[in-house]
């Protein structure tokens, strides 16, 4: 069985995967306060919940967008599971070429992704990852990575939205029942969504008016749900790309 772990800025998201099947996922909030002692007991917890134990853990692939927090989840593995976990970055193959002006500054969250995209979809193929923040890669089809876009996450907007003004309160992010909103935190729900959608949308478009050849769109990320089923743009939803592109990969690897 293999672990793979997301280590976001928001959240530390875990999988349990037995072959290419996903058995189970689990979030923990990133902190750098916490301690390998810490993290070691939550994956114990976590494989207790499938009726697993440490020696059923045959290897662990991190993906960490966060430097800070490396050191003591990778301690935790070795400490309790006794595995020295491969870690997604540069030496590790991937099977994709990555054409920008800096190779090593491309997420291994937006590789793994890549990988998991073009591995099971086909390219060429956009793969945006609705997370702290939101990016668009592009893969084409001689397997490259050739062009990518960073913006803010919904999440990120809203905590910038109430953090700069004296009287917004935090709001649930979900589908408004209609844009004609009658109270603040209705007009914030209606205003954050639409806005976020239209520029999903627009962003897509972009990429098509500059691209010249036609591609799938996938869509993956903690906000994708709120989005899919409201725009033609988005061809395929798939909520564990990221876990079955580090699967490809630590294949690649093994």
């Amino acid at each position: 069985m293999l672990i793979a772990v997301d280590i976001g800025n928001t959240n530390i998201v875990i999988g349990l995967l037995d072959g290419t099947r996903i058995l189970g996922t689990y979030r923990i909030t990133t902190s750098a306060r916490h301690t390998s002692d810490e993290y070691g007991l939550m994956m114990l917890q976590f494989l207790a919940l499938k009726g697993l134990k440490a020696g059923d853990v045959d290897d662990v692939i991190i993906a960490s967008v966060v430097p800070q927090v490396m050191h003591s989840f990778r301690s935790s593995v070795v400490k309790f599971l006794d595995i020295d976990p491969m870690v997604v970055g540069p030496g590790v193959r991937s099977g994709l070429s990555i054409r920008m002006d800096d190779p090593k500054s491309l997420g291994a969250d937006c590789l793994a992704d890549c990988v998991g995209a073009y591995e099971l979809y086909g390219g060429p193929i956009l793969v945006a990852d609705f997370g702290t923040a939101t990016t668009f890669n592009y893969v084409d089809a001689r397997k490259a990575i050739t062009a990518g876009l960073i913006s803010p996450g919904l999440q990120t907007a809203v905590g910038s939205l109430v953090s700069g003004t004296a009287q917004l309160p935090e709001v649930e992010i979900t589908r408004p029942g209609s844009i004609l909103a009658k109270g603040t935190k209705t007009a914030m729900q209606a205003g954050l969504y639409y806005s976020f959608l239209g520029g999903i949308e627009r962003t897509i478009d972009q990429f098509r008016a500059e691209i010249d050849e036609d591609f799938k769109v996938v869509a993956t990320g903690g906000l994708a749900s709120v989005f899919k089923d409201d725009t033609d743009r988005i061809d395929i939803y798939d909520p564990d790309l990221i876990f079955k592109g580090m699967a490809i990969i630590y294949r690649k690897n093994a």
